[in-house]
């Protein structure tokens, strides 16, 4: 194929699914974890909405509101199917924001920690797959993750690693963000 703009990437052989395909994944997963992070926040806030931190939660709540709506958009814009999964996300999502919250501020920050930096691996995992693809898609992604950073910093220094158990409690949420990617990827 010599001279065409099309030959397809040397990654990509013969079976493996199409890049579009794989562009699809991403959003439809990124648009699941977006919500889920919404739904975890609003748990939270029904459990600490009054308490000092609060106004901390409302804050990174809203920015994950925001990475939501640009990934709602993409997703019609490309017409994507989206995770079937929504239904359990939702309450899913809720009841881990609401559970961490009764156990405390800084559960709730350590499932922020937890959350964040399982989004800090898929985000990157995602930019490297992608490379010089989707330029404007990439640039999209890197915001968001550095947005989730700030978020998973926030939750460090309101004292999300002095919470008991925390690193089972890191572990579970982590391994369920990543089971919870992997489904949203294909269904």
């Amino acid at each position: 194929m010599t001279g065409t703009a099309t030959a397809p990437d040397e990654a990509w052989l013969p079976g493996d699914p199409p890049p579009s395909a794989r562009v699809a994944a991403m959003l439809r997963v990124d648009q699941a974890g977006e919500f889920g992070a919404a739904r975890i926040y609003a748990g939270q806030l029904a459990v600490l909405g009054r308490s000092a931190a609060g106004p901390v939660l409302r804050r990174m709540a809203a920015q994950e509101a925001e990475h939501l709506k640009m990934f709602d958009a993409l997703i019609a814009e490309r017409r994507v199917r989206p995770t079937a999964l929504r239904p359990f996300w939702s309450l899913a999502g809720y009841a881990l924001g609401a559970a961490t919250a009764l156990l405390g501020e800084r559960a709730a920050m350590a499932c922020t920690v937890a959350v964040e930096e399982t989004i800090d691996a898929h985000y990157r995992a995602q930019l490297a797959e992608l490379g010089d693809a989707e330029p404007a898609l990439s640039t999209t992604i890197e915001t968001f993750r550095q947005e989730e950073l700030e978020h998973r910093d926030i939750g460090v220094a309101h004292g999300a690693e002095q919470t008991p158990g925390y690193r089972l409690l890191h572990a579970a949420i982590a391994a369920g963000c990543r089971i919870a990617i992997r489904l949203s990827e294909r269904l």
